[in-house]
């Protein structure tokens, strides 16, 4: 950064800090908010983006390869008139981290000169042919684009300090998203009555980072599909340097037929049980030095000290 510019930082820094100081106020006649004009002023040296943050991931696929990557593995177009599968890819990422919800705001950034420059892009891809791309995938391609992803992902972990390696909790679950489109395929009924999908999340619960989602029907459990993607998970980790792996989740991820495996292979787990009979029933039988009791953290850590109440009642 030149000297000018943090200096011009500092000081307006120093001038927030002045109007902000603890001030015993007189009573105002006035408003603080006050009428007045505003004056707009378009120069064509400097431009303003509304999207904070957006250099930085850019400057990151740059760092990892990862529009290489992509197009060297991912295979949907027949020619690239005018675009590659980076460039789809990178703009639907590039629209949720500049606030779009949905394909129809890729036309506002289309539009906006300094987004188109911040990216060195001419153009980008429309609404219509966002959703053309979209709909060339299939679940092996899905399957690749996020086998690309965390193949790059690994060299970010392996960047972090020793002690970011010691521990990889990964965790799955599911969640239900209900839809309001009527045709959609592979949607279904849910067990309580919304109509949409059930997915299926693995994460990295030390940074919440998705490793792997797997779209379903809302009919299908939560468990389904769930060992496969916990033991692809845990050779990713692996691959990174993780020196411990444990899984996690809810009653329904007890993968009974998997647990020895897992035991022997070194990987720890923490999972729910339903109270059935029988194991309540070998509960029961433990003897007391087995158990433990758990210790939970406050949901909330109070940061000031209970008051005195002034006065006391009187009773009537």
């Amino acid at each position: 950064m030149k000297a000018k510019v943090r200096r011009q930082l500092r000081n307006c820094k120093r001038r927030i800090q002045r109007r902000l100081r603890k001030k015993q106020w007189p009573e105002q006649r006035r408003r603080f908010f006050r009428d007045r004009n505003i004056h707009y002023e378009l120069g064509d040296k400097a431009h303003g983006l509304h999207c904070g943050g957006l250099g930085a991931f850019h400057l990151l696929v740059q760092r990892l390869g990862l529009a290489d990557a992509i197009d060297r593995d991912l295979h949907l177009l027949k020619r690239h008139v005018p675009y590659f599968e980076s460039d789809h890819v990178l703009n639907l990422t590039y629209n949720i981290l500049a606030g779009g919800t949905c394909l129809q705001d890729l036309e506002r950034l289309r539009n906006n000169e300094t987004y188109l420059d911040v990216l060195g892009a001419q153009r980008i891809p429309d609404p219509t042919t966002a959703g053309d791309f979209l709909r060339r995938f299939d679940a092996a391609d899905i399957d690749t684009l996020q086998r690309v992803l965390n193949h790059q992902r690994v060299q970010v972990w392996q960047q972090q300090p020793e002690a970011f390696l010691e521990h990889a909790i990964l965790e799955a679950d599911g969640t239900l998203v209900g839809t309001t489109g009527e045709c959609k395929a592979g949607m279904d009924l849910s067990y309580n009555g919304v109509w949409g999908y059930h997915p299926l999340l693995v994460s990295l619960a030390n940074t919440q980072e998705p490793l792997f989602l797997v779209n379903r029907s809302a009919s299908r459990p939560s468990y389904e599909g769930a060992a496969d993607y916990l033991d692809r998970a845990a050779a990713l980790c692996r691959q990174a340097g993780f020196r411990r792996i444990s899984f996690r989740g809810d009653t329904d991820f007890t993968q009974a037929a998997h647990l020895d495996r897992w035991d022997q292979e070194g990987i720890g787990f923490v999972f729910g049980l339903d109270a059935q009979p029988n194991l309540v029933r070998i509960a029961q039988q433990l003897p007391e030095r087995v158990w433990r009791e758990l210790p939970r953290l406050p949901r909330h850590e109070v940061a000031t000290t209970p008051r005195h109440r002034a006065y006391a009642l009187q009773p009537a």
